[in-house]
């Protein structure tokens, strides 16, 4: 198409040093409102609003569904399914991506979550709730990979860095009110409206965006191509959501057998992940395997400090849950303030100097809320430190997201961007068991101990993460 709408990003071969990032205020890109772009800009936006909404809100609600459903011992699988489908969503995306462009399989992913959702809304028991959870995960995964497809297919380069800050910035709304209003909605309509007040949002974001998808150019396949389109790799997906599964399950264990159920769980995540992630990608080799890999530790580092600090905060430093609550809220700001900063017209960074500036952010805001274990410490050192975590989040998430569009082919951009989800969530789930088991076993007797276990496992991530920066440098094209 002309005047760069397909927004396929440029392939750069040879170059010894990343050049300054793109500049969103190029001339002749326009702006995420321009005719041109305005209904996908709202469509998507909107859809990643309502993902996260549904995510926060449920968070809120699942306490009181459990009960009322009599499924507490499920309550966790409620959250790992979702997770779990989630993994074979992104795969089964990428290469429907690729080959046919971002609107199939955002349309098929809209349906899947809607019909999860209302599954779940309507659920007599606990065993069905999970079904919609699981079919609302998988759903959820599909949206998520073809977005990306749709920016890179859509928008010029030079806007990549604003419409993933606007991704960003579209959870902060939820994040702030999505609880309160999951509340209202528990206490004053009943716990299923959760579930369904979002299926009419989400088809009038789908109409919106899908239209506008509709005729864009596909990118010719390539002999290249022919290898990714094979069944084995929906195979090796179901066998990475089991071990993320098994792992949720293993990290809730606390009897003898629960060691080697973990490192099983384990063994079978890096076995499906090497078969699903771009080679070199468990090595940190140079160019976008890097990308990669540096998005798995960056989530690791942030969520497996992330979910100790409202433990943390009120069960050992007194505040209220309220309070707790807030501190994420304003991290959350946080994130959406990297973005926004990150987003703005010449940007001086280069993209290691970006990525290296967020990886020390979140390793002060691991420190500082590690600092807060101590009594001594004052809570509001871990609170600005988590708020400069979260801004060094907002900042690292977008420049990675424009670096896999721009590091890939526009025949490899779905695979690509998949990869770059999947790796994000089976690393999360590794640490997240591994640290949570850790954290378990010391909790009773050394409590101080058992936090400062799961924060040294993150800045030790963080410190890796700034480590492989440099190794972003592309030498030669990248086609992985």
């Amino acid at each position: 198409m002309s005047d760069g709408f397909d927004g396929r990003a440029p392939h750069r071969a040879d170059t010894p040093e990343p050049a300054a990032l793109p500049l969103p205020g190029a001339a002749g890109a326009g702006g995420l409102l321009d005719r041109r772009y305005r209904s996908v800009t709202l469509g998507a936006v909107a859809l990643v609003a309502l993902y996260a909404f549904e995510a926060l809100a449920v968070a809120t609600a699942m306490p009181t569904v459990a009960q009322a459903l009599d499924g507490l011992p499920l309550y966790a699988l409620a959250f790992g399914g979702t997770l779990a489908a989630s993994v074979v969503g992104m795969v089964v995306a990428g290469s429907w991506g690729d080959r046919r462009g971002p609107a199939p399989p955002l349309r098929q992913g809209i349906v899947w979550f809607v019909v999860g959702l209302v599954i779940a809304g309507l659920a007599p028991s606990m065993w069905i709730l999970l079904l919609g959870r699981i079919v609302q995960g998988f759903g959820g995964g599909m949206m998520s990979v073809a977005l990306y497809v749709a920016v890179g297919r859509v928008y010029p380069p030079p806007l990549h860095p604003r419409i993933f800050g606007a991704f960003a910035a579209a959870w902060v709304l939820p994040a702030v009110i999505g609880p309160a209003i999951s509340g209202l909605l528990v206490e004053h309509l009943g716990w299923r409206w959760v579930f369904l007040c979002v299926p009419l949002v989400a088809l009038g974001a789908a109409w919106c965006v899908l239209p506008a998808l509709r005729g864009l150019d596909l990118p010719a396949a390539t002999d290249h191509d022919a290898a990714d389109k094979q069944p084995h790799r929906i195979a090796w997906a179901i066998g990475a959501a089991a071990s993320a599964l098994l792992l949720h399950y293993a990290g809730q264990q606390h009897h003898a057998g629960a060691l080697p159920l973990l490192a099983l769980a384990v063994a079978g995540v890096v076995s499906c992940a090497w078969q699903l992630l771009p080679r070199g990608t468990l090595r940190a080799a140079r160019g976008l395997p890097t990308v990669i890999a540096m998005r798995g530790i960056a989530s690791a580092a942030f969520f497996g400090t992330e979910v100790f600090v409202p433990l943390l905060l009120s069960r050992e430093r007194g505040l209220s849950p309220t309070a707790a609550g807030a501190v994420l809220t304003a991290g959350a700001i946080g994130w959406s303030l990297g973005s926004w900063w990150r987003s703005r017209p010449w940007q001086p960074f280069t993209p290691p100097q970006l990525l290296r500036l967020g990886m020390c952010l979140i390793l002060i805001g691991v420190s500082g809320v590690a600092m807060a274990v101590a009594p001594a410490v004052p809570v509001a050192v871990g609170v600005v430190g988590w708020i400069a975590a979260d801004f060094g989040m907002g900042a690292l998430f977008p420049t990675l997201s424009v670096l896999t569009l721009e590091l890939s082919p526009p025949t490899r951009q779905g695979l690509n961007a998949s990869a770059l989800q999947l790796c994000d969530s089976l690393m999360t789930a590794t640490v997240l068991a591994v640290g949570g088991s850790i954290f378990a076993a010391l909790l009773v007797r050394a409590p101080s101990l058992a936090y400062l276990s799961g924060f040294t496992i993150s800045a030790l991530l963080a410190l890796l993460g700034a480590a492989l920066a440099s190794r972003i440098k592309v030498r030669g094209a990248a086609t992985h």
